[in-house]
C-alpha cells in the first residue's frame, strides 16, 4: 500500500466517523428539544441531516472498498444501488442547504411576514420538490444504466463504460443538466440569498451605529473607553456577519467545486483524470457532510445548550446507578461477613 492510499483511506474513516458522531448529535438535540422541532428550518435540517447519514453509511464505506482494493467493491446490482443513492442523497443534500438559505433570506428580509411566508406546509413542498428532483436524475441514471464502479473515483457513481461510447453525447447532456440543477443551482440560491442577507444586516448595523453614535455624544460625561468599546463591538458583530456568510458559501464552493469540475471536465475525450486526484476530489465531496452539523447547527448556542444538558444528565444518569450499584455490592458484602461470623 502506498503512502498515499493509505492517507485517501485514514481521510475517509475520519470523515465518516465524524460526520456519524456530528449528525447523530443533530438528531439527539431535536429528539430532545421540543423548541427545536417547533421551528420550521428543523425540518430542511433533519432532511440535510439523514442525507448525510445515509451518504455516510452507504457510499463512503464502499468507496473506502474501492480504494482498499483498487478495484469494484461490490457486484453490479449493489454497485448500481450505490451509484443510485450517491446521486439521490447529493441532490437531496445541496437543495436542502440551498433551502436553509432561502429561509434566513426570508426571516431576516421579511421578519414581519416570516410566520406567514413559511409554514409546515412550504418547507414541506420544497422538501417534496427536492426529493422529485433527485429522484429523477437517480432514476434516468439507472435506466440509462449509466451507475457503475468508476476505477478514477474508486467509487460506485455515475459512470460511462468504454463499451458505450456511442451514448457519449446523451451522458455528457445528462451529467452537464444533473450538475447545473443540483451544484450550480443550490451555489446561485446560496449567493442571493446570504448576500442579501449580509445587505440587509449591515443596513442594520448603520442603522444601529447612528443610534449609538447619537446617544454617546449626548453622554458627555461617559468615559472614552466606554465610547470605544461600543464601537468595537459593533464593529465585531458586523465582522461576525460576514464571517458566517464566507462560511456557508465557502464551504460549499470548497468541498463540491472540486469534484464537479473534475466531473464536467472529464468528458472531454482528450482529458485524463488521475486516480489520485479523482478519490481526492470525491473525498472533499464527502467532507460537507461532517462540516454541516457544525455550519448549520452545532456552532448556534441554541443547539450546544440541548446537547451540553443531554450529555450532562446521561453522565449524572450513569454515576448514580453507579453509585447505587457500589453501596448495594457494599451492603451485599457487610451482610456476608455478618453470617460469617454467627455460623
Amino acid at each position: 500500500m502506498s503512502i498515499p492510499e493509505f492517507l485517501l483511506e485514514l481521510a475517509i474513516v475520519v470523515i465518516a466517523v465524524v460526520s456519524l458522531l456530528t449528525n447523530l448529535s443533530v438528531l439527539l438535540c431535536f429528539t430532545q428539544s421540543s423548541d427545536l422541532r417547533s421551528h420550521v428550518p428543523g425540518i430542511f435540517i433533519l432532511n440535510l441531516c439523514f442525507s448525510n447519514i445515509l451518504l455516510t453509511i452507504i457510499n463512503m464505506p464502499a468507496t473506502f472498498l474501492g480504494v482498499t482494493k483498487s478495484a469494484k467493491p461490490f457486484g453490479d446490482l449493489f454497485c448500481q444501488s450505490v451509484s443510485f443513492a450517491e446521486t439521490f442523497l447529493t441532490t437531496n443534500a445541496m437543495l436542502s442547504m440551498a433551502a436553509l438559505s432561502m429561509d434566513r433570506w426570508v426571516a431576516v428580509v421579511f421578519p414581519l411576514s416570516y410566520s406567514s411566508k413559511m409554514r409546515y406546509r412550504d418547507a414541506f413542498l420544497i422538501v417534496a420538490y427536492s426529493w422529485l428532483q433527485s429522484l429523477t436524475f437517480s432514476l434516468v441514471q439507472l435506466l440509462m444504466d449509466w451507475g457503475g464502479y468508476s476505477h478514477t473515483y474508486a467509487s460506485c457513481t455515475v459512470h460511462l463504460d468504454v463499451e458505450e461510447r456511442s451514448q457519449l453525447a446523451a451522458y455528457a447532456t445528462f451529467t452537464a443538466l444533473f450538475h447545473c440543477s443540483s451544484f450550480a443551482l443550490s451555489l446561485l440560491v446560496l449567493c442571493f440569498a446570504y448576500l442579501k442577507v449580509l445587505r440587509v444586516a449591515r443596513s442594520h448595523c448603520k442603522r444601529i451605529d447612528v443610534i449609538t453614535v447619537q446617544t454617546l455624544l449626548l453622554l458627555v460625561d461617559i468615559h472614552p473607553g466606554v465610547k470605544e468599546r461600543c464601537l468595537a463591538e459593533q464593529k465585531k458583530r458586523r465582522q461576525r456577519a460576514a464571517k458566517k456568510i464566507c462560511i456557508f458559501i465557502g464551504s460549499f464552493i470548497f468541498c463540491f467545486s472540486p469534484y464537479v469540475i473534475t466531473r464536467l471536465v472529464e468528458l472531454l475525450p482528450s482529458v485524463h483524470i488521475p486516480r489520485y486526484w479523482g478519490i481526492t476530489a470525491k473525498c472533499l465531496s464527502y467532507s460537507k457532510t461532517s462540516s454541516d452539523p457544525f455550519v448549520y447547527c452545532l456552532l448556534r448556542q441554541q443547539y450546544r445548550k440541548v446537547l451540553v444538558s443531554t450529555i450532562s444528565r446521561v453522565l449524572r444518569k450513569d454515576k448514580y446507578l453507579l453509585s447505587v450499584h457500589s453501596t448495594s455490592s457494599m451492603l451485599d458484602t457487610t451482610e456476608d461477613n455478618c453470617i460469617a461470623r454467627i455460623t
